[in-house]
């Protein structure tokens, strides 16, 4: 299904040098960021074991949820296994002192960065600030790929107020967004140098508080309540952002049915089980993408990050289709909730996974999402309490032996937790 460039580092790089700049509304006219090139093709493998690395953002453990649930149940003919390994406050300098000890221990094949937000310090640019952050980026680069790790070089997002929390911070809100901007570029520089995949998150995040603050009210934070680490409608917006630098198709399959012949057929990872008079019983072993329920107006709702940026559109399309339609108008009925469409519509194909929010996947969606979180907890205790305390200091051999066999169950129950489903579609002509 994936096939590979030649090279991971198969990328248009060498526009780079032109430095085009990404074309922002007027308003943001200050902002001047570089472009990043294309990403053709898919840039995970089958197999592949992910490392996400990254500072208090990333200890969150929400957009590195998001990541790992996704790839597990909505992508799990990829076999792709994850680790978290976020650090609170931590600098790319903190990382590279730790990389080997921590993540290059357990031979990861890709990895994924998110660092700059505290090494830029909450001060306006400063040449000598950003040339330690270049440095410590490549040097991360540069050990990532003498290990033959794959990279994915991460920009910091955007802050949403000056910190009060930061007792060094100086400087306006834009002082600070202008400096993170540029270590955006700084990041970009990075990847292109060092022939990695580079995921920008700053610039949808600067456009989604953008489009938030004019659309839903000026207190709307997409970076998060205390201006830094954001809620899940910003953690969507990083999601997204890392999903777009895999490369990922996001085709989750298709759900067709033919009204004159009253016979149904499916794709990618959903198998008919039978077919008669619109109702469609069907075996699911691949999953859409759930949120739930959720406030699209609550910069703390993971439905608010979905109304800003085209995650479902890109990553999240499970389609129902109708050929040769007698009726102009059906209901479509999908567990406790029914959508009426035109021919039209369910011609073209509907996305399921967008329209319908408490469907018949959703259940097993949340056990894929409990088993992660609990996984990912877990590894954050190992890396900075167990891997860091007396015990490893003495042996880390056996300190990191021990703790997998504490990890191992839990990343099993991960592997253990999707499971297929079965489920019916009903579709009904109205008129």
């Amino acid at each position: 299904m994936f096939r590979l460039l030649p090279l991971f580092c198969c990328f248009a790089f060498a526009s780079l040098s032109a430095r085009e700049s990404v074309v922002l509304p007027a308003e943001l006219s200050n902002y001047q960021l570089d472009a990043a090139p294309e990403i053709k093709g898919p840039q995970v493998r089958k197999g592949d074991r992910l490392a996400i690395c990254g500072d208090s953002i990333t200890e969150q453990k929400m957009y590195s949820l998001i990541l790992e649930t996704y790839l597990t149940a909505c992508m799990p003919e990829l076999e792709i296994t994850c680790r978290q390994y976020g650090w609170s406050g931590e600098q790319a300098s903190g990382f590279l002192k730790r990389m080997k000890n921590d993540v290059l221990r357990f031979n990861p094949t890709i990895a994924t960065t998110c660092y700059g937000m505290n090494d830029f310090r909450y001060v306006p640019y400063d040449e000598a600030i950003a040339a330690e952050y270049r440095n410590n980026l490549t040097e991360i680069s540069k050990q990532f790929r003498e290990a033959g790790c794959r990279l994915i070089v991460g920009s910091s997002g955007i802050i949403d107020s000056v910190p009060g929390w930061v007792k060094t911070a100086r400087g306006t809100q834009q002082d600070l967004n202008l400096a993170l901007s540029k270590f955006r570029n700084i990041a970009l520089e990075v990847a292109a140098k060092g022939n990695s995949a580079f995921a920008d998150i700053y610039q949808p995040m600067l456009l989604a508080d953008f489009r938030a603050k004019r659309e839903i009210g000026k207190e709307f934070k997409t970076a998060g309540k205390d201006g830094v680490h954001p809620g899940w409608a910003g953690q969507i917006v990083m999601a997204r952002a890392f999903l777009k630098a895999m490369g990922l198709d996001g085709n989750l399959g298709e759900i067709a049915w033919d009204a004159s012949s009253d016979k149904s057929s499916s794709s990618g990872g959903h198998e008919v089980l039978s077919c008669s008079g619109g109702h469609l019983k069907i075996r699911s072993s691949k999953l859409p993408f759930c949120a739930g329920e959720g406030n699209a107006t609550d910069d703390n709702s993971m439905r608010a990050g979905l109304s800003l940026v085209p995650f479902d559109k890109e990553f999240n399309r499970l389609t129902l289709r109708i050929t040769s339609p007698k009726a102009k108008n059906y209901q479509i009925t999908w567990g406790a909730e029914s959508k009426r469409y035109t021919a039209e519509e369910l011609t073209a194909g509907v996305p399921l996974a967008t329209d319908f929010i408490n469907h018949p996947l959703l259940p097993a969606f949340q056990a894929v999402w409990s088993a992660v979180s609990e996984k990912q907890a877990y590894e954050t205790r190992q890396i900075k309490t167990l891997g860091h305390g007396p015990e490893a200091a003495v042996d880390p051999e056996a300190t990191f032996a021990l703790t997998e066999k504490t990890r191992a169950p839990l990343a099993a129950k991960v592997k253990a937790s999707l499971k297929p489903v079965e489920h019916e579609i009903v579709i009904t002509p109205l008129d």
